[in-house]
């Protein structure tokens, strides 16, 4: 039996120099980074990379930020500088020639670009919470937004504890100040990403902090829930995507957010197999009926409610009995999206040493199963939207055939659908538009501006 060993991510160190403004723009990039599956290292030994943010509103600032990436090329030697000094790139370079960018003041995309090229991530399909393809710098347009780190689960195919430890929660007031920048900052799309999204507040006993919008005129407490963040991200006006989202009895409490158009019509609930004895096996949840109901009571609430999930095949123990079951399951609940992946021993798993591990051809062979049924589930429920009109977020233009390609309401970025235009000259990425259903396939919508 292969077993897994997991590569190390690359490490970033940070000074961080500057007014508080320069602060929050360090944590935003390092939220960034840390999305996309860097650590971070205390001290400039354990580094890959060190990130200087640097201040210029004085001399003597400007001096305090020469030294201290003076500083860290001598102790580390791979240096990217971003802040307000970057403005001064012929000062640095020409007393530092061997930094190795030079970007200013917000400028995250080329920060966090420098550093991927400095210290290329390592795309991992274990632990990551962006999707490989994700791990290109994301457009303006849509952000990744992490409400907490870890995950007090103990499911035996993961290792996700042992490597981020238990669940820890941002501070409400913090996730909805850096969403509300990012929403300043052009973005049109919120995607909501953590471990475990519906146990957010969990470790904190959902203490609530008072919370007063920009441009509002009265605050109000905000507790560190799902619930309650959800809502108050829905009035920031952009679209609200909820990412990994247990199926815990406060979900029902979205439901209602999302028929009032605060949040997106859509869930993406990692339910990993419908099997019984496999879901105990896994150290999940097990009650395959009654999430079967929930989902009809949902869909009676929001008719057009996406779901989308994540199956697990070939876990030690299943049986052809457990793999029906699934397949059964996935006929009744006829789910919008869905990936599956082949069990994949990992050292630290506890089920890496189980018994009754299934051979590679069988996995393969109930991978191609599954996929096969989701296509066609899939392509039936696309070719009900056809002589519909939809909202689509435009992601990229093509001003050579006049198309355009989106995503609706019921597609995330790079692991959903997308839905393609045609006669769409004038249209530019982030733009959000009324479009007339076409055409359908497996996987993705076609149509015209409507």
């Amino acid at each position: 039996m292969n077993v897994t060993t997991l590569p190390k991510p690359p490490r970033v160190g940070l000074v961080s120099l500057g007014c508080p403004k320069a602060l929050v723009d360090s944590e935003r990039i390092m939220t960034k980074l840390r999305a996309d599956g860097y650590d971070m290292s205390p001290d400039y030994a354990g580094a890959d990379v060190v990130l200087v943010n640097t201040c210029g509103f004085l001399d003597s600032a400007k001096e305090e930020s020469l030294e201290a990436i003076g500083e860290a090329i001598a102790e580390n030697g791979r240096v990217v500088v971003t802040g307000c000094m970057g403005k001064d790139a012929d000062v640095i370079r020409n007393r530092f020639p061997d930094v190795l960018a030079v970007t200013g003041p917000q400028q995250y995309e080329e920060v966090v670009a420098a550093v991927h090229e400095a210290a290329p991530p390592v795309p991992n399909a274990f632990i990551d919470l962006v999707p490989e393809a994700g791990l290109k710098l994301t457009p303006r347009h849509y952000s990744y937004l992490k409400i907490s780190e870890g995950c007090n689960h103990r499911c035996a195919f993961c290792i996700i504890p042992h490597l981020r430890g238990d669940l820890v929660s941002r501070r409400p007031d913090a996730v909805l100040r850096e969403a509300e920048k990012l929403v300043a900052a052009g973005t049109k799309e919120l995607l909501v990403i953590s471990q475990d999204t519906s146990a957010y507040g969990v470790d904190i006993r959902h203490k609530a902090w008072p919370w007063k919008a920009k441009n509002s005129e009265h605050g109000l407490d905000v507790r560190a829930h799902m619930t309650d963040i959800s809502r108050e991200l829905g009035k920031l006006g952009a679209w609200v995507r909820l990412h990994y989202v247990y199926p815990y009895p406060h979900v029902n409490d979205v439901i209602p957010l999302m028929a009032e158009g605060l949040v997106l019509p859509y869930l993406d609930i990692p339910f990993q197999h419908a099997s019984p004895s496999v879901l105990r096996a896994m150290r999940r949840p097990a009650n395959d009926a009654k999430v079967l109901q929930r989902i009809r009571d949902w869909r009676a609430q929001v008719p057009e409610l996406a779901i989308r999930s994540s199956f697990v095949v070939g876990f030690p123990g299943e049986t052809e009995e457990d793999f029906a079951y699934l397949l059964a399951w996935l006929e009744e609940a006829r789910l919008d999206r869905v990936g599956a992946f082949k069990f994949e021993a990992v050292e630290g798993a506890p089920a890496t040493v189980m018994d009754n591990q299934v051979p590679e051809d069988l996995k393969q062979e109930r991978y191609e199963a599954i996929m096969a049924l989701s296509a066609r589930i899939s392509a039936e429920k696309l070719a009900d939207k056809i002589g519909s009109t939809i909202e689509v977020l435009i992601d990229a233009v093509d001003t050579e055939t006049g198309g355009a390609t989106g995503r609706s309401k019921a597609d995330a970025p790079e692991i959903d659908g997308e839905v393609h235009l045609r006669d769409a000259g004038g249209l530019a990425p982030g733009d959000l538009v009324s479009a007339r259903v076409e055409d359908a396939d497996e996987h993705d919508l076609f149509g015209v501006p409507a």
